[in-house]
């Protein structure tokens, strides 16, 4: 078996900034607050008690809010928001919008201003790099 102890892989930019400063705060470096963080949360994810399944309960909408402890709500909005983080990093908006008929406008790589269009094509609308 394949020595796995530090596989190179990519992670978001705003983790391993949140990582290097909560890092310093703890004494590690950010990748070992990283590895921290997610043994933490794969504790926390796999240990199965009541309140872990009334925590999942409420995610599946199958059980209310108000029935958390407060110590539930911080697991079930943590949930969420690594939820809703994931889903936006994986979303591709200017192709949705294009798929709906909706012009865009973005910085692109060189940092001037482009309209994309729904039909594919994209007009420079501030090339203040010339």
């Amino acid at each position: 078996m394949a020595d796995v102890a530090d596989r190179v892989t990519r992670v978001a930019a705003d983790l391993i900034e949140s990582a290097a400063a909560e890092g310093a705060r703890q004494s590690r470096s950010a990748k070992q607050q990283l590895d921290h963080w997610a043994r933490v949360g794969r504790a926390v994810s796999s240990h199965h008690t009541a309140a872990r399944r009334r925590v999942e309960a409420a995610l599946a909408g199958e059980a209310d809010l108000s029935t958390l402890t407060s110590e539930e709500g911080v697991v079930f909005n943590a949930e969420i928001s690594a939820a809703i983080e994931e889903q936006l990093a994986g979303a591709d908006y200017g192709n949705l919008l294009a798929a709906q008929g909706v012009t865009t406008v973005a910085l692109d790589e060189e940092g001037r201003i482009v309209q994309y269009r729904p039909d594919g094509t994209s007009v420079v609308l501030d090339d203040t790099s010339a």
